[in-house]
């Protein structure tokens, strides 16, 4: 059954709203969408990398040049951050790198967090791995990751070759890169059908995003320009060649040697060569590190995937590229991505070849302010160029207005117009960045609370900013404090201090007055009264989709287009004037929390609702001889007063449930209850029922929750979802009398499934493992990639098998590599590099129909894999001890025979099972057939063929 996962849900544009007399929201469109997608703005505090003078050096740095590229990967963690790190911190060019997806199908080694919510987990720890590789936008297409594919056809099948390439043309039309690059090649040596799709993305948007006859719609309708980048290049690939031909990765065969080129369409016999190296091992006195090994920090960011940060030793290192097409002359070998490109400040000229000599003079001229900041720079004062910046940024936007409606607009193509100031307002928007930095201005705004009545000032202040609610909710009054401080010599001319919304609808904002000047090394707080109004829209993804079947998500259409997430709700923003010159800085507000172990943590200030009711779980099944069974609802109190709702369940027809309502008592926000109902059902075997939870409180129903997606460290999100479980009625028994314990990995919900059929799970801790009683427990599971996470469970791993001799039974679920080191009873192989068979509906072969496995207490056949949701499993055994009997035989198109997904072995008195069927991911779903066979696999010990 494919769970429906949340309804769809329209959003507000994302506008900027004055909410002060004094605030001001001049932005044009274009730079408001690229300023929601750069995630930095959303943190508290600006990472090491960009503080200070590395700051104000680097912004100085992208001035000085008009070099800009984009890079386009499939998933989060795919991208060359070493790369990225090199061109933006390294010479200055403006950077943005385009996802395709989210990364929803893939493995979670940090939380039970997959789909969707794994989507939205990884869009998040991208957005700070960015941070670290200097990014200044990331964008995301609407695709979803259903899962591992082996071949390019495949995922254009799912999710349509025009899909995406009017999406990445429409990015490319954005950010206008002067080159694109791309980690894969659009071919057999990408390793993934989806990585394939990038690298064929990349090349064909080359030519596609400059052709006027191409999509359109987003020039009459949205506004954008074509745009023709003059470079694409790919990463030349890594593989292994012999007298085969060279291996594909995916599908673990030999192909011809070679890379279609989707430029020209050509075949290119042989290995690419390699046209230019980027040398992202540089060593950077100002930042004190390589850029590689700042953009491995960041990459350790990316948790989920990785488990955590690996930083290699500063050593020479670079990322060759190969060039796929140009549309200047370009040498057969290079020294950077820009070679043959003008570059320069004044080179913003070349995007009107019959511009006047006026224009490039005064280009030259501003270019001159830029290089005396750059050769009067000094780290000790970067304040001291800031009126070099201040006097090229008023000669900008002289420059601008001339253009717009002055001399030069009479004397410039509408064309050409456009083009010029495009660059003129990124650059208009670089200057700011680098006053603000070379000034060394800090904002930061907060939900405050007043010190504790009789509380000491200093030992308050010390103790830095109290905690706060976690969640805003509509109709809710509360303070928010600016916080202002910049240690220059000389004060700064404040202009206006303000809030801003990110909905249409404007917050009520008591006006509190600010100073003219914002002295020189002394803090400066203001302090505005807020109301949110009573229709602000929740802090949500724009994005949704109905069911995990649909392979791209349904986006709002009122919102802005392929940025990762909407903007939080309210930003401060300052404006200075400096020697003339205005300039802002800007803070999303945050909320406060104290957590143990990393102390005072801020997080951007959310929306949500008063009460967020859920569901546990939000699907499965219903045995057909189960007389009653437990459903539990979960709420959440976000009001700042106490709260006493009403739960209650709508039941499908002919059920019941006990107690019929049940109050909560809730005293304080943030406050979690839950309540149980008994419930007698009335089912079918196959047919599908809904049960929907309500909380009812002051006339209003509450029948929504929101999930916390993340874990500790990671800045969270919120996944909403219908208060519903959906449920199934299905023929399934179990085994009276068993007892299971659970060795819980990295995590999965598969101990929640199981209490439906009536199971108990008994979690085991690294003390139960060490020198508990295993022998009272019937079966034993451990959890998803277990020994990848579990080093006590590594240690105690005899006493395990110890267990199973004795005549326990183990069932070892889909492990990595980790596991590839004979801990069963037997021998066995998983290689490295082990099979997964990614086509859900592969046929699935019943080896050994006598085996205990598919006789009891369900009789399995073949229909019991009918269903089934992205896979059918993953990390295969290759080779195994022939005391394992392997059950099942599974393989995807043109693969090999897939028969190590389930092998059993009797092992003493017990039993031993390895099962890389991706049961983690079908219980949570509910799906029927899962279910029975994971409930034969339980009743194992109490079988009467085992015995």
């Amino acid at each position: 059954m494919l769970r429906s996962m949340y309804s769809r849900v329209l959003y507000r544009r994302v506008a900027c709203s004055s909410l002060a007399v004094a605030a001001l929201c001049a932005a044009p469109a274009a730079t408001s969408l690229r300023a929601q997608d750069n995630g930095v703005k959303a943190d508290a505090l600006p990472i090491p990398p960009d503080q200070g003078a590395a700051a104000a050096w680097q912004a100085i740095k992208k001035l000085h040049t008009r070099a800009s590229v984009l890079m386009v990967v499939a998933h989060p963690d795919d991208e060359d951050g070493g790369t990225l790190a090199y061109e933006s911190r390294g010479i200055g060019a403006r950077v943005s790198l385009l996802t395709l997806d989210r990364g929803e199908g893939g493995a979670n080694v940090m939380s039970s967090d997959y789909w969707d919510a794994l989507g939205l987990v990884r869009t998040e720890e991208l957005l700070q791995a960015g941070r670290y590789y200097g990014l200044d936008g990331q964008y995301f297409t609407s695709m979803a990751d259903y899962g591992f594919s082996k071949e390019l056809d495949e995922a254009l099948g799912q999710w349509g070759h025009d899909r995406v390439l009017e999406q990445v043309v429409r990015v490319v039309r954005t950010v206008r890169p002067l080159v694109i690059v791309s980690v894969f090649v659009g071919g057999p040596t990408d390793g993934h059908g989806q990585h394939a799709t990038a690298g064929l993305m990349a090349q064909e948007a080359f030519n596609a995003a400059g052709d006027p006859t191409k999509f359109p719609e987003q020039i009459t309708r949205e506004g954008l320009k074509p745009w023709k980048p003059l470079k694409v290049y790919a990463r030349a690939p890594i593989f292994r060649v012999t007298e085969k031909g060279m291996y594909d990765y995916a599908t673990h065969s030999w192909v011809p040697v070679g890379v279609t080129n989707h430029v020209t369409g050509k075949w290119e016999p042989g290995k690419p060569s390699v046209t230019v190296n980027i040398p992202t091992g540089t060593f950077d006195p100002m930042l004190g590190d390589s850029y590689v090994d700042i953009s491995r920090t960041g990459l350790g960011f990316q948790k989920s995937q990785n488990g955590g940060p690996g930083v290699p030793l500063v050593s020479s290192q670079d990322s060759a590229y190969h060039r796929f097409g140009s549309h200047i002359d370009a040498e057969a070998t290079e020294r950077t991505f820009f070679d043959g490109i003008d570059t320069t400040f004044e080179g913003i000229a070349e995007l009107a070849p019959s511009a006047p000599g006026t224009l490039r003079d005064q280009l030259k001229q501003i270019d001159g302010h830029i290089s005396a900041a750059l050769s009067g720079f000094t780290a000790v004062q970067p304040s001291a160029v800031a009126p070099h910046l201040a006097e090229g940024k008023l000669a900008l936007e002289k420059l601008i207005v001339s253009i717009e409606a002055g001399p030069l607009a009479d004397q410039l193509s509408e064309e050409a117009r456009y083009d010029i100031l495009s660059e003129l307002r990124m650059k208009d928007k670089q200057f700011n960045d680098a006053l603000a930095a070379t000034l060394q201005v800090s904002l930061e705004a907060e939900v405050t609370q007043p010190p504790a009545p009789g509380a000491d000032p200093m030992m308050a202040m010390m103790r830095g900013s109290r905690e706060t609610f976690q969640m805003a909710t509509r109709g809710l009054s509360f303070p928010v404090k600016v916080h202002l401080y910049q240690p220059a010599a000389e004060g700064l001319a404040i202009e206006s201090v303000g809030l801003e919304s990110s909905a249409e609808k404007a917050w009520h904002v008591e006006p509190a007055k600010a100073p003219a000047e914002l002295t020189a090394a002394k803090a400066l707080d203001i302090v505005y009264k807020v109301t949110v109004p009573e229709d602000e829209p929740y802090t949500k993804p724009y994005f949704t989709r109905s069911n995990l079947g649909e392979a791209y998500y349904q986006v709002d259409p009122k919102a802005p287009k392929n940025v990762p997430l909407l903007a939080y709700p309210l930003t401060a923003k300052a404006t200075f004037r400096y020697h003339g010159a205005a300039f802002t800085s800007t803070g999303t507000v945050q909320v406060v929390s104290r957590v143990t172990g990393l102390g005072t943590v801020r997080n951007p200030m959310p929306v949500g609702p008063e009460l967020s009711v859920s569901l546990t779980p939000a699907a499965g099944i219903v045995p057909l001889d189960m007389q009653h069974t437990s459903v539990t609802v979960r709420v959440r109190n976000n009001m700042s007063e106490s709260a006493e709702p009403e739960v209650s369940l709508a039941l499908p027809p002919g059920w019941t449930a006990t107690p019929a309502t049940s109050t909560l008592h809730f005293k304080q926000p943030g406050e979690e209850q839950s309540v149980s109902f008994d419930v007698t059902p009335k089912v079918a075997d196959g047919k599908q029922y809904t049960i929907t939870a309500i909380a009812s409180l002051k006339g209003k129903k509450f029948e929504q929750g929101y999930t916390q997606i993340g874990y500790p460290g990671l800045r969270p999100y919120f996944l909403y979802a219908p208060a519903k479980y959906e449920t199934t009625g299905t023929d399934v028994k179990i085994a009276p009398g068993i007892t299971v314990a659970y060795v819980e990995g990295s995590g999965d919900d598969v101990p929640v499934a199981l209490e439906q059929m009536g199971v108990h799970v008994t979690y085991l801790s690294a003390q139960d493992l060490a020198g508990g009683s295993l022998n009272r427990f019937s079966t034993i599971v451990l959890g998803v990639r277990a020994y990848a996470v579990r080093p006590d469970l590594i240690a105690n791993n005899a006493r395990l098998l110890e267990y199973v001799h004795n005549g326990g039974t183990v069932i070892v679920q889909y492990n990595t590599p980790e596991f590839d080191h004979n801990y069963g009873p037997y021998p066995y192989v998983m290689s490295g590099d082990p099979e997964e068979v990614t086509d859900e509906k592969s046929i699935v072969k019943i080896l050994e129909p006598s085996n205990p496995i598919f006789t009891w207490p369900n009789k399995i056949d073949t229909k019991d894999f009918d269903g089934w949701i992205e896979e059918r499993g993953s990390k295969f055994l290759q080779s195994w001890d022939s005391h394992y009997t392997p059950l099942l035989e599974t393989h995807d198109k043109g693969q090999p025979d897939q028969k190590g997904g389930l092998v059993y072995a009797r092992y003493g008195k017990g039993i031993y099972v390895y099962n890389a069927y991706a049961f983690y991911r079908q219980l949570p779903l509910g799906v029927p057939g899962a279910f029975r066979l994971f409930a034969n696999m339980l009743s194992l010990p109490k079988n009467p063929d085992v015995h």
